[in-house]
């Protein structure tokens, strides 16, 4: 039986920091319950004014979430590292995980040669008053944002697509303000937000990306910043249709006062056209980063916007990590510009949509209805995560749940095909049968 953390203390401050001692040591695990405020305030002998300020400083600082009638718990991911491993633990042994949501490893482009040519080209190191965004990664990148539509004039670099959405959010939101995401969404952005101090509303999103109603009642109820996935959303695969961006530019037209975030982490990954919002706002953002084309550790992500918006990205870095290294830009660009490597992106491109494609079908053969319209995640619909999430795990498999991903949208599973192998669609879609639906058939006796 396992013992119930203690938290301790006096004051809102002490109690707050024994809550995060808790979190810090791995006491406190994520999705951890705490007791009601109530039930502290007696247990430490304090008024329930005080727990609840601990409570709320916890909530605004990203540690902790009300989870409504579940009470108060450690968020999945708290922005805070844990003694032991902070990162999610393994899988089950035995178990086949399709949990993480990464590019198969087997279909990324080898990066030692290009880094051993650069090695070899040598060239005077790079000082403090050298640094900054190369003049040959801009214009390439501007080349190929402008291909696909994409106003390309000012850009900068920043570490990863998430790094560049912290900055813009730093830039023009505070504490307090709220911001409109996807529901179901990335799960990283919504610990970001909540780690920032932000108020995330939900924006329902179908195959075509946010539902216009959706983003209309966000506005409506105070959002100053949009996030929009363009292609390929995590977790659901929506990309944003021709229609879809119609109708959000118009909607969003008159809204001078709204910060619009758009991130394309797919990039050359996509199979389906890019339908961009960029623009559709006076205060924009278009970030493209190239972890999922070219490799996670690839910690680069271009981001173009209008003149104020990039000038405070970039002025805000150089004025904390000053610059993204330019030998990391120097080995972008050689993957951008080497044939073979632009030949593999396209093998993996074809090769993630031919697995979830099959999925999908095999899904639909056991009369199972999911999303995955683009990318390497599938969005099954089940009526209760845990049992699922545990069922699949007795059968051999590990999936990622969808409270993970969620606000208010109903339970599902998310299910990463990027390095599922064909031969293992027919059982994984068979077992995913059994555990979103485990009401046995009529007659049943156990």
């Amino acid at each position: 039986m396992s013992v119930r953390y203690q938290v301790t203390g006096a004051t809102a401050v002490e109690i707050s920091a024994s809550i995060e001692s808790g979190v810090r040591t791995a006491a406190l695990p994520p999705g951890a319950a705490l007791p009601s405020v109530r039930a502290l305030a007696a247990e430490l002998g304090v008024s329930p004014a005080t727990v609840a300020r601990a409570y709320q400083e916890l909530r605004q600082r990203g540690l902790l979430a009300t989870a409504g009638r579940h009470g108060t718990r450690v968020r999945p991911r708290p922005p805070v590292a844990a003694r032991r491993s902070a990162l999610r633990p393994p899988p089950a042994p035995g178990t086949r995980d399709l949990s993480r949501g990464e590019p198969d490893p087997d279909l990324l482009p080898p990066l030692g040669p290009h880094l051993a040519a650069l090695a070899a080209a040598g060239g005077p190191p790079v000082g403090y008053s050298d640094a900054g965004v190369l003049p040959e990664l801009a214009e390439a990148a501007r080349a190929r944002l402008t291909a696909d539509g994409v106003p390309a004039g000012e850009l900068t670099i920043t570490g990863g697509a998430l790094d560049g959405i912290e900055r813009l959010l730093g830039a023009h939101l505070r504490p307090g303000d709220a911001v409109a995401v996807e529901d179901p969404g990335w799960a990283n952005l919504l610990d970001l937000v909540a780690a920032l101090g932000l108020r995330p509303i939900g924006v329902p999103v179908d195959d075509e990306g946010p539902v216009v109603a959706g983003v209309a009642a966000a506005l409506a109820a105070g959002a100053r910043a949009l996030v929009v996935t363009s292609r390929a959303q995590n977790p659901t695969g929506a990309a944003i249709s021709a229609d879809r961006a119609a109708a959000l530019r118009a909607l969003l037209a008159d809204r001078r006062d709204l910060l619009l975030i758009e991130d394309d982490h797919a990039a050359e990954l996509a199979r389906l056209p890019l339908h961009p919002l960029a623009g559709a706002t006076a205060s924009w953002a278009f970030l493209r980063s190239v972890s999922k084309p070219f490799g996670p550790d690839l910690r680069l992500a271009v981001l173009v916007g209008d003149e104020t918006t990039v000038a405070r990205v970039a002025g805000r870095a150089r004025v904390g990590a000053g610059w993204v290294s330019t030998v990391l830009q120097r080995l972008v660009l050689a993957l951008w510009v080497d044939p073979a490597v632009t030949e593999l992106v396209d093998r993996a491109a074809d090769t993630y949509d031919r697995r979830r494609e099959a999925l999908l079908a095999a899904l639909a053969g056991h009369g199972l209805s999911a999303q995955g319209r683009s990318g390497i995640n599938v969005w099954l619909p089940v009526a209760d995560e845990t049992s699922a999430v545990t069922a699949l795990r007795d059968a051999g498999w590990s999936v990622a749940p969808g409270a993970l991903y969620r606000i208010a949208a109903p339970p599902a599973l998310r299910i990463t095909v990027s390095h599922l192998a064909d031969a293992e669609i027919a059982p994984l879609a068979a077992a995913l049968a059994r555990a979103a639906d485990p009401t046995p058939p009529p007659g049943h006796t156990t």
